[in-house]
């Protein structure tokens, strides 16, 4: 049986080799298009130097658009940031914010994706008020729901709300697959250990993150015990991390557009340590999602202090393991281990 789920990759996942400046532009599509990713996702300020504070010039939009028909790639989805709270040193009023958004818009288009992707923190009447021009363009936004948000939240379910009541086809979901972390993360765990975290009280904190314990109970226990230190800021972590069900997003399908493959340690088997992404798939495929699941590695800031970060090869199990989740022959250019 086939689906309509496509892969496709966030280049945000390749931020260690691009900052490094091991990979261009062209070596992240170019990788993504050899393991059969087509879908190409990017963070406008990690891609294009100087956005948004500058205009791209029209000559890196002209090589964007050569690179996407060289390799066979489709521009998928622009994330924008929308820092209102921070800007110029105070915060963006109302119009502003409708503006800047409004620009991303415009950024997204000349892209060619047909989605642009919010921060959860956004207000609902900001991007409704976007909606219109969006529709215009072709476009549509997308609310990224994300750790600790998740699909039963206030704040979520009035976003919800507010698009069902502007009637906008033009504002939709972007649901991160952090929210679903079913075991605390392996690499998370070893690095607290390496800044300082005894290893009862990390061995302590993963055990109430696995019985689901009140986040507060846990700090309050490690302050107690162990006092302050790295102890306490790993048990912070609970405070933003839970493991909802991904039956929560069939509800939201119909607006769901995009997705966030996050992950933070492929294993050898082909396995996410800490999500269960058999589960996801399962929902995906019953809620008849059409749409790319963009891989994006998060595990590269745990891992980096003791070993060059493999971006690429974290990034080539995951797309081999969504090929076994759905059922696909991977491309023999994804087969091979990176170099």
């Amino acid at each position: 049986m086939t689906y309509d789920i496509k892969r496709g990759v966030s280049l945000y996942s390749f931020q260690n080799d691009t900052f490094l400046g091991r990979m261009t532009l062209e070596d992240c599509i170019r990788t993504c298009a050899e393991m059969g990713a087509y879908g190409i996702e990017i963070v406008g300020e990690q891609t294009f130097h100087g956005w948004p504070e500058a205009s791209v010039a029209d000559a890196d939009i002209a090589a964007w658009h050569d690179h996407m028909k060289h390799y066979g790639t489709t521009p998928v989805c622009h994330d924008f940031m929308l820092d209102y709270k921070r800007y110029k040193g105070r915060e963006m009023p109302f119009d502003e914010q409708v503006a800047s958004v409004r620009k991303d818009i415009d950024f997204g288009a000349r892209l060619g994706v047909k989605f642009i992707r919010s921060l959860v923190s956004v207000d609902p009447s900001v991007l409704v008020a976007a909606a219109p021009y969006a529709e215009e363009k072709g476009i549509t936004i997308l609310v990224e729901v994300h750790a600790p948000l998740h699909f039963d939240h206030p704040w979520i379910m009035r976003h919800a709300e507010a698009y069902e009541k502007s009637g906008s086809k033009a504002l939709g979901f972007l649901p991160d697959m952090g929210v679903f972390l079913d075991r605390y993360p392996r690499v998370w765990k070893e690095r607290f250990i390496r800044n300082g975290c005894p290893q009862d009280a990390a061995d302590f904190i993963e055990r109430c993150y696995e019985d689901r314990r009140l986040s507060e109970y846990v700090i309050n226990d490690v302050m107690l015990k162990w006092g302050p230190g790295p102890q306490v800021a790993m048990a912070e972590t609970l405070r933003h991390n839970s493991a909802f069900s991904p039956k929560r997003m069939l509800d939201y399908m119909p607006r769901i557009h995009n997705i966030h493959a996050k992950f933070y340690e492929m294993t050898e088997e082909l396995t996410e340590w800490s999500i269960r992404y058999d589960e996801v798939f399962e929902v995906l495929k019953k809620g008849g999602y059409k749409g790319y699941i963009c891989s994006e590695y998060e595990g590269n800031r745990w891992v980096e202090d003791v070993q060059e970060v493999e971006s690429v090869e974290q990034v080539r199990r995951q797309q081999l393991m969504f090929c076994k989740l759905l059922g696909e022959k991977a491309p023999q250019t994804l087969t091979a281990r990176a170099a």
